[in-house]
């Protein structure tokens, strides 16, 4: 299998993490990216693919797919051991659902605040971005408080969020350190081989180019 990512995506990061919990041998091809330019030009395949001209695009063999989420969903059917959605049904369902909002409800309002969408669209649209942000972190908290885990175990919700909480403490939007359940989980889940691989690489990348990088 080979996976197109980036060094600073983190949909691509989340696919790789799960690659690797999983136990999935992949090839990583990290697409071009600077700061100044991104992800311009795109890169060929990933386009060709990808309708939307974004990472992650997984192929294997004749198989060709984008959007993390079915990723993850390919690699639990190929590879089902060990389990990264819950076996209840209702508790995999409370996990899907948590993983989507962790990816299109918390982090767009990160996106908000890179620095570029903020100096656009002026600091009344990141004012409300970060109260979204504390919003989620406090709900996270909640459920934190029950389980080890956003769902009783280790899923993919977990690396999804893990992901985008990285970006947010990198945009300067990390949880409070009064959430004391919520710093627990990320201590959990830091020292994991997967996140230190890629998100260790993530973090090389910034501190290399003079940013401040979130510890792990």
């Amino acid at each position: 299998m080979k996976l197109y990512s980036g060094v600073l995506s983190m949909f691509g990061a989340k696919a790789e993490i799960a690659a690797f919990e999983k136990g999935i041998g992949i090839d990583v091809e990290l697409v071009p990216f600077s700061l100044a330019t991104l992800y311009e030009p795109r890169h060929p395949e990933v386009c060709r693919i990808n309708p939307k001209r974004q990472v992650p695009v997984l192929v294997d063999g004749d198989l060709e797919l984008f959007d993390s989420t079915q990723i993850f969903e390919y690699f639990e059917d190929v590879a089902p051991t060990p389990r990264l959605w819950p076996e209840d049904p209702r508790a995999r369902a409370r996990a899907r659902l948590f993983e989507l909002r962790s990816d299109e409800v918390f982090f767009p309002n990160v996106v908000q605040l890179f620095p570029h969408n903020r100096a656009r669209d002026g600091e009344g649209k990141a004012r409300e971005a970060l109260d979204a942000i504390g919003s989620f972190y406090a709900d996270v908290e909640r459920r934190l408080t029950r389980d080890a885990y956003v769902e009783g175990e280790l899923s993919y919700a977990d690396i999804a969020f893990f992901t985008a909480e990285f970006w947010a403490r990198m945009v300067g939007a990390p949880a409070p350190e009064s959430l004391a359940a919520l710093a627990a989980w990320r201590e959990r889940l830091a020292p994991r081989e997967s996140i230190r691989t890629v998100l260790g690489r993530a973090a090389r990348y910034l501190r290399d180019h003079g940013l401040t990088s979130p510890s792990l």
